[in-house]
């Protein structure tokens, strides 16, 4: 049995959510260890990510920070069938592509209108909202002709995007709108092993 991977996170973190996401399905045994941002500022943690974010992981002594990093890592490590991240070049170049993405047009958009709303952190939630509904736009209008965001099967790429998506109702933002976008998200919602992200406590 291997040993558990660590993974220092939170329950409603999108970025930590992702790494979730990605353990269950390649069914790895993972410990989730919740840090809440007074954690992420001890010497101990910051020996880990000098950032101070989550999540990280500690894969047996293997410490990797930041989600979509270890999205990679993970994939590289324990996806035989290397169907998470494509190794032929244009495969792994479009899984990229949307990796660049869910760091920024997403975070800036649905992810930073989330944080006003349920953590109450100052944003400007008119500009968050216009960049995410130009990123929903194209989102749509690309997932009505493709099955999945970088390949004919779900990629990192889609596991990325996918939490802080989903979670953009709780950030005021719409998802009714983008039809395809719905579909795109039940058909990942239909992936064994999968689990969603709880949503945030009333008020």
């Amino acid at each position: 049995m291997p040993r558990p991977i660590k993974l220092y996170g939170g329950k409603l973190s999108g970025h930590s959510h992702r790494v979730e996401l990605l353990l269950g399905l390649l069914s790895r045994p993972y410990e989730l260890i919740l840090t809440p941002p007074a954690d992420r500022r001890t010497s101990t943690f910051l020996a880990m990510n000098p950032f101070g974010q989550i999540p990280v992981i500690d894969d047996d002594g293997v410490i990797v920070a930041d989600s979509n990093a270890i999205l990679v890592y993970l994939a590289k490590r324990y996806d035989e069938g290397k169907t998470w991240l494509p190794e032929d070049p244009v495969g792994a170049a479009a899984v990229q592509r949307w990796l660049s993405v869910a760091a920024g047009q997403l975070a800036y958009g649905p992810a930073t209108a989330r944080l006003g709303a349920v953590f109450k952190l100052p944003v400007d939630h008119s500009q968050a909202a216009e960049i995410a509904s130009r990123l929903f736009g194209v989102m749509d209008s690309y997932l009505a002709e493709h099955s999945f965001l970088a390949a004919g099967h779900p990629t990192l790429a889609d596991l990325a995007c996918y939490s802080y998506t989903r979670a953009a109702p709780d950030g005021g933002i719409a998802l009714s709108p983008y039809t395809k976008i719905v579909a795109w998200l039940e058909k990942m919602e239909s992936l064994p092993q999968f689990q969603r992200m709880p949503n945030p406590p009333a008020g």
